[in-house]
């Protein structure tokens, strides 16, 4: 008999936190809940805001007539933390002081642990986060960055990334610890991950670092002309910023982020939007060639997931150009509540042992 586990999860965004209610992998319950921006703008700083939009998951779910004592445990999205080697973390108070101090920097999915954290304690239940962006398992050869003052870092979609690795092993009736698979998460930002055994050996930094440029954000760049633009005197700190990540990419050349406006205008013989769609899958199949490379060729499959891979031409394109190293397979979107629940029910199953942070 297999046992039946309720799973709460949360994913805090910067207006809005989605949540779901699992038993085992089935959703029975999924709701996106959207902040009121002037209410969010009464807390000096986001993590302030943790109580309030504790207290709106609890309202929401009795509303729905969800029994909170009956969830065995709750799991958070995992926030900006000290890097840690993938898995699933039991929320502990080291934990939580790194989430409430913002180690790596201040972000809404710092809430993630901490909410999990109030609402478990509550209910003498465990509270556990999963493949947090900060994930590191880069091999120190590929954290060299040809400057030595700049070390190449891990921040990656590495929940997302790691869920659909599992789910193309899982199809492949292997363990993601016995395949070798490049995974291209697609969306505001684009990460391209090479999972060797079940880590992920290298990975471009989508934040604000290297890459392909994507909706929004500029990737890698010729450095000089960077540096020069930065000394030109037109540019204050923060607006070289922006310009990298929020105005960069698909945004920065044609004006939108709406990767499906962009298609409409491919279709309807925009010329501009031709080249510039193009040369974002171009610059994507160009680092899963790297990728390839990392791996020495010994690739299982090539994955695009994320929102990006709804994209029929975008799929296209990026596999005319890689198909040869290996099979591109196909998950579109994100699936990251489904991910939460699924890292904690292996845990509740026995299936691996939960994580001290840091590890």
């Amino acid at each position: 008999m297999i046992n039946e586990y309720r799973i709460l999860v949360l994913n805090p965004g910067s207006t809005s936190t989605k949540i779901g209610v699992f038993d085992n992998e089935r959703a029975v319950f999924e709701r996106n809940i959207r902040h009121d921006r002037e209410k969010l703008k009464m807390f000096p700083n986001i993590i302030d805001q943790y109580e309030f939009r504790k207290q709106t998951i609890l309202e929401i779910l009795d509303e729905e007539s969800i029994n909170i004592s009956k969830i065995d445990a709750v799991c958070g999205r995992g926030g900006l933390l000290r890097p840690i080697e993938g898995g699933t973390y039991i929320v502990n108070e080291l934990m939580l002081e790194d989430l409430k101090n913002g180690f790596a920097g201040q972000h809404a999915s710092n809430l993630g642990g901490i909410i999990a954290f109030e609402i478990a304690s509550g209910l003498n239940i465990p509270a556990y986060i999963v493949d947090p962006v900060v994930v590191d398992e880069m091999e120190e050869i590929a954290k060299i960055s040809g400057l030595s003052a700049i070390k190449r870092r891990s921040i990656f979609h590495a929940l997302n990334q790691k869920a659909v690795a599992r789910r193309v092993a899982s199809d492949f009736n292997k363990k993601y610890e016995d395949m070798n698979i490049i995974v291209t998460h697609m969306g505001g930002g684009i990460t391209i991950g090479a999972h060797r055994k079940g880590r992920v050996i290298d990975v471009n930094n989508g934040l604000h670092g290297d890459g392909p440029f994507s909706p929004e954000r500029a990737g890698s760049l010729p450095t000089g002309d960077l540096v020069s633009m930065c000394y030109s005197g037109e540019y204050l700190r923060d607006e070289m910023m922006k310009k990298l990540i929020g105005q960069g990419g698909l945004v920065g050349y044609l004006g939108t982020n709406d990767a499906i406006k962009v298609e409409e205008m491919v279709e309807e013989g925009n010329q501009k939007a031709i080249l510039i769609y193009s040369a974002m899958a171009y610059q994507i199949a160009k680092e899963i060639g790297a990728a390839s490379a990392v791996l020495k060729g010994n690739v299982d499959a090539i994955v695009l997931t994320g929102s990006l891979a709804y994209g029929k031409k975008i799929v296209r394109d990026i596999a005319t150009y890689v198909d040869w190293i290996a099979d591109v397979l196909v998950y579109p979107g994100e699936n990251e509540l489904q991910a939460l629940a699924e890292g904690a029910l292996r845990v509740l199953r026995d299936e691996e042992e939960a994580k001290n942070y840091p590890s």
